[in-house]
């Protein structure tokens, strides 16, 4: 991973606009643990959208501290990438839900249809999706 950029080059606007970052939440104990992802903008905010019983949604409620960065679909970190900090949180409400997950869909066309058809007959149904909401932390003054 590449190393934590307090000073935020990557704007949230250019994260959001990525095809996938890669996503990394906190194990209690501190071990980081990252999985690409793909991700949304919400306003000033960016979202990844996933299975609710996921351990991602896990970790995240034991502690909010995340880390985005550009990744490919493995979840390889572009080299020189910086590492944004951010907070998440997670959001149940079903109609901000469904909405995200309509920008999810308009993003990312075909490969989401695949994907969820795939998740769909694998899991015999649909699961139930949350969002992570995060707010990346805002440029530090020298």
């Amino acid at each position: 991973m590449a190393t934590v950029n307090t000073m935020t080059q990557e704007p949230t606007a250019t994260l959001g606009d990525q095809r996938f970052v890669s996503l990394t939440t906190f194990k209690r104990n501190g071990e980081a643990v990252a999985a690409p992802m793909w991700i949304g903008r919400d306003g000033d905010d960016v979202f990844v959208w996933t299975p609710s019983d996921s351990w991602k949604v896990k970790r995240v409620r034991n502690n909010a501290r995340v880390l985005l960065a550009p990744s490919n679909r493995f979840g390889k970190v572009r080299a020189g990438a910086p590492a944004v900090e951010g907070n998440a949180r997670v959001v149940t409400d079903p109609a901000t839900v469904q909405r995200l997950q309509g920008v999810i869909r308009r993003k990312y066309g075909l490969e989401y249809r695949l994907v969820t058809l795939v998740e769909t007959l694998a899991a015999r149904g649909r699961k139930p999706r949350v969002i992570l909401l995060i707010a990346t932390s805002p440029e530090q003054p020298n």
